[in-house]
């Protein structure tokens, strides 16, 4: 273990034991689908560093952007002795542009997958020796709570790549609701969120043409095969992800061309040729929606930042 990162294991339970109760219940059910939590593995995490790299993916840029431009005001509000906490821990130039405008009394990142937390805080650390970097192995889509030892009398929440658009809107105000419980009053929490646009915009950012996002969706199937008793086949399925206008999200879902049977720990499930496995949703806000969600979760909007096409917004909210 890294001595210069204090870890905490908040799992409720093993990883394996999750993964495999989720697919056993997702590929039972009617449609099928599984978690997009389950993406990020080591190899996962890896690719969605990529996916981030990818001409199309225009929500890493224009987030780091807007960051950039707004760091000093994020400061301000935040104010002196905040601490910082990162739900989906990562070392990337967004968590580093508010460590260095902010100068934190701490650092806590908050990741599932343990070896690319570990990672990840590990090279923070080494950059900002000042900093007191703290590393929680939890998942962050449950209640969670402030590990002992970590200052966290004035947090500052940070959610960055709009990952709140991989929860139904009845999910994200479950998920806020958590985060008010978490954070004391006063506390805020710094968001990205995904806007609504056109939709070949959208659609081209999820359908790469390198190919990255498809190897990152069908690893969740190489994960299955490997971490569990299954003989599944990622090369037996393709990718596929598109606009769904009504419910104003991208899905993303595994398509099995043929008929075929997998097995999972003894359970065998049929696919239909054509059917789907349904990985991830990815839902796109206007501004004004989204303050309507986050107000419902106890949260008011102290600030709101956007790129001048209007493709992405970064709020800053504060638990009432």
């Amino acid at each position: 273990m890294p001595s210069n990162v204090h870890f905490h294991d908040q799992r409720k339970q093993a990883a394996e034991t999750s993964l495999l109760a989720e697919t056993l219940s997702g590929f039972a059910a009617s449609p099928k689908w599984i978690s997009p939590k389950y993406f990020y593995d080591r190899r996962g995490s890896e690719l969605f560093e990529q996916i981030c790299r990818q001409p199309e993916y225009y929500p890493t840029r224009t987030e780091e952007a807007i960051l950039a431009q707004a760091a000093g005001s994020i400061a301000a509000i935040a104010g002196h002795h905040a601490s910082l906490v990162e739900l989906g821990s990562g070392a990337s130039r967004k968590v580093r542009l508010l460590l260095e405008a902010m100068h934190p009394t701490s650092y806590l990142g908050i990741d599932i997958s343990r070896d690319f937390l570990l990672s990840s805080t590990t090279r923070l650390a080494g950059d900002y020796p000042w900093l007191d970097v703290h590393a929680a192995c939890a998942d962050f889509s449950q209640p969670m709570h402030l590990p002992d030892g970590f200052d966290g009398a004035h947090p500052l929440a940070f959610f960055p790549g709009s990952s709140i658009g991989n929860f139904t809107p009845e999910q994200a105000t479950a998920f806020l609701g958590n985060l008010h419980n978490l954070l004391p009053k006063g506390g805020g929490l710094l968001i990205g969120v995904d806007l609504v646009k056109d939709t070949q915009v959208l659609e081209a950012a999820y359908n790469d043409r390198a190919g990255v996002t498809a190897a990152f969706n069908l690893n969740l199937l190489e994960r299955i095969r490997t971490e569990l008793d299954s003989d599944i086949d990622p090369t037996r399925f393709v990718h596929h992800a598109f606009f769904n206008e009504h419910e104003s999200r991208i899905e993303m879902h595994l398509i099995s061309p043929a008929k075929q049977q997998v097995r999972i720990d003894g359970h065998a499930f049929d696919f239909a040729a054509g059917e789907s496995l349904h990985t991830e949703n990815s839902y796109k806000y206007t501004a004004e929606s989204f303050c309507d969600l986050a107000g419902n979760a106890g949260f008011k909007s102290i600030a709101r930042w956007s790129d001048p096409r209007q493709l992405f917004s970064v709020h800053y909210l504060e638990r009432e």
